[in-house]
């Protein structure tokens, strides 16, 4: 009785249970591919390009502003322009290249540390340590860019108000487009940028201006 029980036991409990085998190479899912592509290196040349073009754009603008307010010669407001255009590119090449120079010690020192503790890999570190020369060259490309835009509008207008609403005009558009096309480059947002960027170059055109005609005009200068 108990081998026929554990029998009828067995079979009672003999449940057949439904496996469902699940094919891993047919029901997965392609993800995406992933953007490897490196933002943070994009950017930093990005800032670099309208940081130059913006800098160039808004120097030179606001210097002829300042000599057109006290001088109606179109000669010293073109000469000073373009002073500002050589010297400003110069100005940020050799900044850039300082800067971009102590970053690369700073990053070689740091490639040593590691390969010391044997845990460097240098062909990698190498390809991304920056190029001082090269930052340079296109700081001051940019500077130069932006700073020909307000030389050029204002080269052939003779009437002081009419060139200096050339200029301003000019500038203000310039502005704008930089504004944009750092904005969908760095992927933010457009209005924000754009509005920074055309804000800022009136605050300083109009600064330099106001400034240098109260001096000029107080102190009776003569350039």
């Amino acid at each position: 009785m108990a081998a026929s029980q554990s029998l009828q036991l067995s079979s009672v409990n003999n449940v057949e249970i439904p496996v469902h085998i699940i094919h891993t190479e047919e029901n997965q899912i392609q993800e995406p591919a992933v953007d490897e592509f490196d933002y943070s290196q994009r950017g930093q040349w990005l800032r670099a390009a309208v940081l130059g073009a913006n800098d160039g754009l808004v120097s030179v603008a606001s210097l002829m502003m300042g000599v057109a307010s006290v001088k109606e010669d179109i000669k010293a407001v073109i000469v000073a322009g373009f002073a500002g255009l050589v010297a400003g590119a110069c100005s940020m090449a050799i900044g850039e290249f300082v800067s971009v120079c102590t970053q690369r010690d700073v990053e070689i020192a740091q490639m040593k540390r590691e390969k010391l503790k044997g845990s460097s890999k240098s062909d990698e570190n190498d390809e991304k340590l920056p190029n001082p020369a090269q930052a340079a060259a296109a700081s001051a490309l940019a500077f130069a860019i932006g700073a020909v835009l307000p030389l050029l509008a204002a080269a052939f207008i003779r009437q002081p108000m009419v060139r200096m609403a050339v200029v301003v005009t000019v500038a203000s558009v310039a502005l704008l487009v930089f504004g944009v096309v750092g904005a969908l480059l760095g992927r933010t947002p457009v209005v924000k940028s754009s509005a920074r960027v055309l804000v800022g170059g009136w605050m300083a055109m109009g600064t330099t201006f106001g400034l240098t005609k109260l001096i000029g005009s107080n102190h009776g200068m003569q350039i």
